[in-house]
């Protein structure tokens, strides 16, 4: 408990076609996951990244992107009104 072991990524180039479709699926994704855990935590040029990447690639997926709560709101959050 409280070790991890990060155990990589693992891709087999053999040549194929099959192999070259899966690399440009598998590649994409694996940075895109990343772009989509920076634009949930609000970063600006991940937000604008993961906009962009979902307007390219309609029907290939989309990348959920944050919910931006109104000012409004969070005062009265903080200030314990709700």
């Amino acid at each position: 408990i409280g070790r991890a072991i990060n155990g990589g990524f693992g891709l087999l180039l053999d040549g194929k076609t099959e192999t070259d479709d899966i690399i440009k699926n598998a590649l994409s994704w694996d940075v895109m996951g990343g772009v989509a855990r920076r634009s949930w935590a609000r970063n600006p040029n991940a937000v604008a990244t993961a906009e962009k990447w979902n307007s390219e690639h309609i029907g290939e997926g989309q990348i959920t992107l944050p919910f931006e709560a109104e000012e409004s709101m969070l005062e009265k959050i903080v200030a314990n009104k709700i």
